[in-house]
């Protein structure tokens, strides 16, 4: 079993910066593609990144190219969300996600290809 818990989300002003964490428990982490996903007030959950378990491979959604950069370390059991030029659109419930996958250079980008999710943490972004 893993478990997975984020913390860094808050309070932040619109062009205002957070970074994500997300902590997992587990031997097996490195062999893990890991995502991020969030949900707005009234929306369904949605992709945001994932990174695979190399770290080579990367993934956004396009709403959030060019500002959001996921990362992972693997001998920290920590995946990363740094969020740069936050706007008032990216308030939601963010959530990490990870599942064991043999492909080292492997994403996943839908909710299904997910098997561990964490609680959520909040991100507001105020105008």
């Amino acid at each position: 079993q893993v478990q997975l818990v984020e913390s860094g989300g808050g309070l932040v002003q619109a062009g205002g910066s957070l970074r994500l964490s997300c902590a997992a428990s587990g031997r097996t982490f490195s062999s893990y593609v890991m995502g991020w996903f969030r949900q707005a007030p009234g929306k369904e959950r949605e992709f945001v990144a994932a990174i695979s378990w190399s770290g080579g491979n990367t993934y956004y959604t396009d709403s959030v190219k060019g500002r959001f950069t996921i990362s992972r370390d693997n001998a920290k059991n920590t995946v990363y969300l740094q969020m740069n030029s936050l706007k008032p659109e990216d308030t939601a419930v963010y959530y990490c996600a990870g599942n064991f996958v043999r492909d080292p250079h492997a994403v996943a980008t839908m909710e299904s290809e997910y098997s561990y999710w964490g609680q959520g943490t909040q991100v507001t972004v105020s105008s």
